[in-house]
C-alpha cells in the first residue's frame, strides 16, 4: 500500500480513485471542482488537495483522468516539476500518442516515468472495478504500477513503449464505431421489417452476430433512450485521435471516417452529450 494521487475525479476518475481508497492506498485527490473532491473525500476518507502540486509532491503513482491533449499537458506541466524523484505518472486519459512519447521522455529527463493508459468498459466498468487498461511505458515502470492499476481493472496489460496504449485505444474506438454503426442499421432494418428487434437480438445474440455493443445497447437503441453510457463529443475526439494517426501511419479508415460525419450528424441534432448508440436516431 502506498501514497498516490488521483487528478481528475469525473464519471470515470472518481470511481477510480475510489477503487484504489478501497484498496488500501492513501489517496489524495485534486479536482478543479472543489464540491467534487470533497464529497469524493468525504465517501472514502481520503485527502483532498488544494492545488496539483501539493497533490502529487509525496505520491509514488500520480493518476491523471482528464478530458483531452490540452488538458493532460496542462496537469503535467504543473505535476512533473512537483514529483519526487522515481515515481510513476499514469494518465488514463485517452489523447494522442504523439503527447504520451512527449511525456515520456520529458518524465525520463526529471527522473520519474510516464505510463500511458487509456481505459475501456464505461462508466459501470469503472465503477464495478471492471474496466480494460491499455498501457504503453517503459517495461519497469508498467510493472511497478500493474498491481495498483489492478484495483479497478479486469484486465491491464503493456502493448509496447510510450504512445502504445493510445494506440490501442486507437483500435478499440474503430471497432465501436463500426460496431455501432451495423447495429443500427440492423436493428432499424428488423423495425422496417416488421421484425420484434429484441427477440430478434435474443436470437442472433447468441451466434457469430454477438458483441458487447448488441447485448448492452439493443434494447435502449429500440426504444431511443440515450441519456446515459459514452457521450457523442468524446467519441468523436477519439476518433479524431484516430483518424489523424492514420494520416500519419498510413493506415486506411474509410468506415471509420464515414461514422465520425454520422456522429457530426448527431451532435447538430442536439445529441453531443447522447450516447454513442444513438447512431440509430439518424436512421428513424
Amino acid at each position: 500500500m502506498t501514497n498516490v494521487a488521483f487528478i481528475g475525479l469525473g464519471r470515470m476518475g472518481s470511481p477510480m480513485a475510489g477503487h484504489l481508497a478501497r484498496a488500501g492506498h492513501e489517496v489524495t485527490v485534486f479536482n478543479r471542482n472543489k464540491a467534487r473532491a470533497a464529497e469524493w473525500a468525504k465517501a472514502h476518507s481520503g485527502r483532498v488537495a488544494d492545488s496539483i502540486a501539493q497533490a502529487v509532491g509525496e505520491a509514488a503513482f500520480v493518476f491523471s483522468c482528464v478530458g483531452d491533449d490540452p488538458d493532460i499537458r496542462a496537469v503535467a506541466d504543473v505535476a512533473f516539476p512537483a514529483m519526487k524523484a522515481g515515481a510513476i505518472f499514469i494518465d488514463h486519459t485517452t489523447g494522442s500518442a504523439m503527447l504520451a512519447e512527449e511525456l515520456a521522455r520529458e518524465a525520463a529527463a526529471k527522473k520519474l516515468a510516464f505510463v500511458d493508459a487509456p481505459i475501456s468498459g464505461g462508466e459501470a466498468g469503472a465503477q464495478n472495478g471492471q474496466l480494460t487498461v491499455m498501457c504503453g511505458g517503459d517495461e519497469a515502470a508498467y510493472a511497478k504500477a500493474e498491481p495498483v492499476i489492478r484495483a479497478y481493472a479486469k484486465m491491464v496489460s503493456r502493448l509496447g513503449p510510450a504512445g502504445a496504449g493510445q494506440k490501442t485505444k486507437m483500435v478499440n474506438q474503430i471497432c465501436i464505431a463500426g460496431l455501432v454503426q451495423a447495429l443500427s442499421e440492423a436493428i432499424n432494418f428488423a423495425e422496417a421489417a416488421g421484425l420484434d428487434p429484441n427477440a430478434v437480438v435474443e436470437v442472433i445474440s447468441k451466434g457469430a452476430a454477438q458483441s458487447w455493443q448488441m447485448e448492452n445497447r439493443a434494447a435502449t437503441m429500440h426504444d431511443r433512450k440515450f441519456d446515459f453510457g459514452f457521450a457523442v463529443e468524446w467519441m468523436r475526439k477519439d476518433l479524431r485521435i484516430a483518424l489523424a494517426e492514420a494520416r500519419k501511419n498510413g493506415a486506411q479508415l474509410p468506415v471509420t471516417a464515414l461514422v465520425d460525419q454520422f456522429y457530426a450528424d448527431i451532435d447538430r441534432m442536439g445529441g453531443k452529450r447522447w450516447d454513442t448508440s444513438s447512431l440509430i436516431a439518424r436512421l428513424s
